[in-house]
Protein backbone atom coordinates (compact mmCIF):
# COMPACT_ATOMS: atom_id res chain seq x y z
CA UNK A 1 0.00 0.00 0.00
CA UNK A 2 1.28 3.45 -0.92
CA UNK A 3 1.26 6.27 1.60
CA UNK A 4 1.75 9.85 0.49
CA UNK A 5 3.22 12.33 2.97
CA UNK A 6 1.31 15.61 2.69
CA UNK A 7 3.00 17.24 5.70
CA UNK A 8 5.07 19.68 3.56
CA UNK A 9 1.80 20.98 2.10
CA UNK A 10 0.32 21.63 5.55
CA UNK A 11 2.84 24.42 6.08
CA UNK A 12 1.70 26.36 3.03
CA UNK A 13 -2.02 25.58 2.94
CA UNK A 14 -4.54 26.18 5.66
CA UNK A 15 -7.95 24.66 5.50
CA UNK A 16 -7.11 21.95 3.00
CA UNK A 17 -5.56 19.57 5.50
CA UNK A 18 -8.85 17.71 5.67
CA UNK A 19 -8.75 17.25 1.89
CA UNK A 20 -5.26 15.76 2.07
CA UNK A 21 -6.17 13.49 4.98
CA UNK A 22 -9.26 12.19 3.22
CA UNK A 23 -7.51 11.70 -0.10
CA UNK A 24 -4.62 9.95 1.61
CA UNK A 25 -7.06 7.32 2.85
CA UNK A 26 -9.56 7.09 0.00
CA UNK A 27 -13.01 5.75 0.68
CA UNK A 28 -14.19 3.24 -1.81
CA UNK A 29 -13.75 0.00 -3.59
CA UNK A 30 -10.15 0.19 -4.78
CA UNK A 31 -8.66 1.79 -1.69
CA UNK A 32 -6.09 -0.96 -1.29
CA UNK A 33 -5.34 -1.93 -4.92
CA UNK A 34 -3.78 1.31 -6.15
CA UNK A 35 -5.51 0.94 -9.51
CA UNK A 36 -5.61 3.19 -11.37
CA UNK A 37 -2.63 5.28 -10.28
CA UNK A 38 -3.32 8.97 -9.70
CA UNK A 39 -1.68 12.26 -8.73
CA UNK A 40 -3.11 15.17 -6.79
CA UNK A 41 -1.47 18.50 -7.40
CA UNK A 42 -2.01 22.05 -6.24
CA UNK A 43 -2.25 24.29 -9.29
CA UNK A 44 -3.03 27.59 -7.55
CA UNK A 45 -4.06 29.14 -4.26
CA UNK A 46 -7.56 27.62 -4.41
CA UNK A 47 -7.25 25.15 -7.29
CA UNK A 48 -6.26 21.52 -7.47
CA UNK A 49 -6.04 18.80 -10.12
CA UNK A 50 -6.48 15.05 -9.86
CA UNK A 51 -4.75 13.20 -12.71
CA UNK A 52 -5.52 9.51 -13.23
CA UNK A 53 -3.76 7.10 -15.61
CA UNK A 54 -6.56 5.52 -17.64
CA UNK A 55 -4.71 3.71 -20.41
CA UNK A 56 -7.11 1.90 -22.70
CA UNK A 57 -10.21 3.89 -21.69
CA UNK A 58 -11.87 6.58 -23.78
CA UNK A 59 -14.11 9.36 -22.53
CA UNK A 60 -17.18 7.28 -23.43
CA UNK A 61 -16.01 4.57 -21.01
CA UNK A 62 -15.73 7.01 -18.08
CA UNK A 63 -18.25 8.60 -15.76
CA UNK A 64 -17.74 11.20 -13.03
CA UNK A 65 -20.30 11.90 -10.34
CA UNK A 66 -20.28 14.30 -7.41
CA UNK A 67 -22.77 13.64 -4.64
CA UNK A 68 -22.53 15.90 -1.62
CA UNK A 69 -18.75 15.91 -1.00
CA UNK A 70 -17.88 12.59 -2.63
CA UNK A 71 -16.34 12.49 -6.11
CA UNK A 72 -16.73 9.10 -7.82
CA UNK A 73 -14.79 8.19 -10.96
CA UNK A 74 -15.98 5.01 -12.71
CA UNK A 75 -14.69 3.28 -15.81
CA UNK A 76 -16.16 0.31 -17.58
CA UNK A 77 -14.65 -1.05 -20.78
CA UNK A 78 -17.28 -1.92 -23.32
CA UNK A 79 -16.38 -5.23 -24.90
CA UNK A 80 -17.14 -5.56 -28.56
CA UNK A 81 -17.00 -9.36 -28.67
CA UNK A 82 -13.47 -9.38 -30.06
CA UNK A 83 -11.58 -12.63 -29.76
CA UNK A 84 -7.96 -11.66 -29.32
CA UNK A 85 -5.11 -13.91 -28.37
CA UNK A 86 -2.63 -12.07 -26.17
CA UNK A 87 0.93 -13.31 -25.81
CA UNK A 88 1.42 -10.78 -23.01
CA UNK A 89 -1.25 -8.56 -21.50
CA UNK A 90 0.27 -5.73 -19.51
CA UNK A 91 -2.37 -3.02 -20.00
CA UNK A 92 -4.99 -3.59 -17.34
CA UNK A 93 -8.25 -2.54 -18.97
CA UNK A 94 -10.32 -3.72 -16.04
CA UNK A 95 -13.24 -1.70 -14.77
CA UNK A 96 -12.68 0.44 -11.69
CA UNK A 97 -14.39 2.81 -9.30
CA UNK A 98 -12.30 5.33 -7.37
CA UNK A 99 -13.78 7.69 -4.78
CA UNK A 100 -12.37 10.93 -3.41
CA UNK A 101 -13.79 12.72 -0.38
CA UNK A 102 -13.74 16.47 -1.09
CA UNK A 103 -13.17 19.11 1.57
CA UNK A 104 -15.73 21.78 2.39
CA UNK A 105 -16.41 24.24 -0.44
CA UNK A 106 -14.32 22.24 -2.94
CA UNK A 107 -16.13 21.76 -6.24
CA UNK A 108 -15.30 20.08 -9.53
CA UNK A 109 -14.73 22.81 -12.12
CA UNK A 110 -14.02 20.60 -15.13
CA UNK A 111 -12.64 17.33 -16.46
CA UNK A 112 -10.89 16.18 -19.61
CA UNK A 113 -9.08 13.24 -21.19
CA UNK A 114 -5.75 13.67 -22.99
CA UNK A 115 -2.88 11.28 -23.76
CA UNK A 116 -4.29 8.44 -21.64
CA UNK A 117 -4.77 10.67 -18.59
CA UNK A 118 -7.98 11.88 -16.97
CA UNK A 119 -7.66 15.37 -15.50
CA UNK A 120 -10.24 16.50 -12.93
CA UNK A 121 -9.93 20.16 -11.93
CA UNK A 122 -11.09 21.25 -8.48
CA UNK A 123 -11.62 24.71 -7.07
CA UNK A 124 -12.28 25.90 -3.54
CA UNK A 125 -15.04 28.51 -3.46
CA UNK A 126 -15.54 29.87 0.03
CA UNK A 127 -18.78 31.88 0.43
CA UNK A 128 -18.29 35.62 0.94
CA UNK A 129 -19.83 35.48 4.41
CA UNK A 130 -17.08 33.11 5.54
CA UNK A 131 -14.14 35.04 4.09
CA UNK A 132 -12.14 37.28 6.42
CA UNK A 133 -13.04 40.97 6.42
CA UNK A 134 -11.55 44.08 7.94
CA UNK A 135 -13.58 45.85 10.61
CA UNK A 136 -13.03 49.55 11.16
CA UNK A 137 -12.22 50.60 14.70
CA UNK A 138 -13.97 53.75 15.81
CA UNK A 139 -12.47 56.21 18.22
CA UNK A 140 -13.67 58.33 21.13
CA UNK A 141 -16.95 60.05 20.22
CA UNK A 142 -18.09 57.84 17.33
CA UNK A 143 -18.46 54.68 19.41
CA UNK A 144 -21.86 53.47 20.45
CA UNK A 145 -22.41 51.96 23.84
CA UNK A 146 -25.01 49.40 24.66
CA UNK A 147 -26.67 50.12 27.97
CA UNK A 148 -28.05 47.38 30.14
CA UNK A 149 -31.76 47.61 30.85
CA UNK A 150 -32.85 47.27 34.45
CA UNK A 151 -35.16 44.38 35.07
CA UNK A 152 -37.97 45.76 37.20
Amino acid sequence: MRHIDFSPLYRSTIGFDRLFDLVDTPAGLNADTGYPPYNIERTGDDTYRITMAIAGFGKDDLSLEVKESLLTVKAEKKTEGENREYLHRGIAERSFERRFQLADYVEVSGAGVADGLLHVDLVRRVPERLKPRTIAIGGGDDTKQIEAQDAA
